[in-house]
Order: structure tokens, then sequence, then C-alpha cells
């Protein structure tokens, strides 16, 4: 079972090719059952990394973030992000503004709800 704090972690491997990550900014993300959006935003910080998708029409053009720990690997052949999650656990996450990017208690609430959601 992974922590809260390790939500925010990339999982070994996932994040690296090689020694420094590459981007994955405009790589499709596909969810458990079918394909969320793309990549707006990604970032490696240890502790605090994320990715930002822009669902486009699937949520009303809506943007969600989530945390590194929910991504189970990265196909960069083939330019996709694949999600440990479903898109109804992804639907139902605590909503997402591009305001929040940096709100510890934003960040602090998903963390909690896609750990829980991993039980």
């Amino acid at each position: 079972m992974r922590t809260t704090t390790d939500m925010w972690t990339y999982r070994e491997g996932v994040a690296t090719a090689g020694v420094s990550p590459r981007n994955v900014v405009g790589y499709g993300v596909e969810a458990t059952d079918g394909s969320i959006g793309k990549v707006d935003d990604a970032t490696y910080e240890v502790g605090a990394s994320r990715l930002v998708v822009d669902t486009g029409p699937w949520i009303f053009g809506k943007k969600v973030m989530l945390p590194a720990g929910v991504i189970e690997s990265v196909d960069h052949d083939a330019e996709k992000v694949m999600v440990g999650r479903s898109k109804d656990e992804i639907k139902n996450a605590p909503e997402f503004e591009d305001t929040m990017l940096e709100d510890e208690g934003y960040r602090t609430r998903l963390g909690s709800y896609y750990d829980e959601s991993s039980r």
C-alpha cells in the first residue's frame, strides 16, 4: 500500500528513460477503461510530482490533476501514459482549477482521494 506522500512520487522506472525524466506533455492518457485526454503539464519534483490532463470533451473541457503515484506506466513509443484508475474514479476526484496547482490543501485532499481509491 502506498502512503499519501508516495502518491506524489512516480513509481520506480515510470518517469525516467535513462537518468533524466522524459517530457510527456502532449501524450495521451489512458485510464483502466479508456482514454481520458492529453497531458497538459507534468512535474517531476520528489514528493510533489503530478500530471495535469486536459480532458477535452470527455468532462466538458475540464482539466484534472493526477498525482504521479497513480501512473502505472509510460509508453514513449506510442506517446501514452497509463493510469491505474477508472474514468469514473478520475471524474469523481476533487474538482481541479488552474489556480490550485500549488494549493497544499487541494493536494492533500486529492492525494487522500486517490490513496483511498487504491484500497
